[in-house]
């Protein structure tokens, strides 16, 4: 059992969790939570590299939960140290060291296809709601430009829900150029943008389309907006000038999967 502060596995588990700088040098993140946890052993274990009960976490599983964990390699932390390990008010008595999860543009394509494109978004908040959303509306994938919010920051981790397991997502170098390529591809690109010239549920999305949202104080880039195919509104109503970024992602996403008039 792990009883020290001074651990060199605890130093490097609590870096990991602080420094995205870390993080990308060894293509790992931090993995906190019980139906995380879970989640990673039943979907990708593949990605599983270190796992750590807290002492008293471990004692509490269920008998079903215990069998599973026994199947891995683990750490036991005293309860005094495990508070390193998490990010939470209130530990949940696991964490786990994880993979990076490799996706590429090419197996997002087919014949239906269906994406969110981010532009510098940066709450971690707003990141892991699209995440969950993109899963829960059928999305088929989900790209940043490399300048939005880290989408391994514990706080965009916990809040996928585990959804960060299942969606495939990645970061571009260049959104223009991804923007352009799917435009080529025969991919059709819907800005949400408040100076949009129809309404967000008058539009064909068809089977092949992506909803391009921008960042939360500053919206989308003239470049990235006039690489759009069309710009679509969310009416407001009231005095509100604007939608959350992940509300105006699930209002699009949602209404984007409703067959259109004359749609077989």
């Amino acid at each position: 059992m792990i009883t020290s502060n001074g651990n060199e596995k605890i130093k490097r588990v609590s870096s990991l969790l602080k420094k995205r700088r870390l993080r990308e040098e060894e293509r790992v993140f931090v993995c906190e939570g019980r139906k995380m946890y879970f989640e990673l052993l039943r979907q990708r274990p593949e990605l599983l590299k270190e796992t750590y009960w807290s002492e008293s976490g471990f004692a509490h599983l269920a008998p079903e939960e215990r069998a599973l964990a026994a199947q891995t390699e683990y750490e036991l932390v005293a309860d005094s140290v495990f508070e390193r390990l998490a990010e939470t008010v209130t530990p949940q008595g696991v964490c786990a060291v994880v993979g990076m999860p490799e996706h590429t543009l090419e197996e997002m394509l087919g014949d239906e296809c269906r994406l969110i494109l981010l532009e510098r978004l940066q709450d971690p908040g707003n990141l892991g709601t699209i995440l969950r959303t993109a899963e829960a509306a059928g999305m088929t994938g989900v790209i940043l430009s490399e300048d939005s919010v880290d989408a391994y920051n514990p706080k965009v981790v916990r809040s996928t829900m585990g959804a960060i397991f299942r969606v495939p997502f990645l970061y571009a170098p260049s959104l223009p150029q991804v923007l352009q390529t799917l435009a080529a591809q025969g991919v059709s690109v819907f800005a949400a943008h408040l100076a949009g010239s129809v309404s967000y549920d008058t539009v064909a999305y068809g089977k092949r389309y992506g909803i391009l949202i921008g960042n939360e104080a500053n919206g989308l880039s003239d470049e990235c907006t006039a690489l759009a195919k069309q710009a679509v509104r969310i009416p407001m109503y009231g005095q509100a000038e604007s939608l959350n970024a992940a509300v105006a992602c699930a209002v699009l996403a949602y209404e984007s999967r409703k067959p259109f008039e004359g749609e077989a």
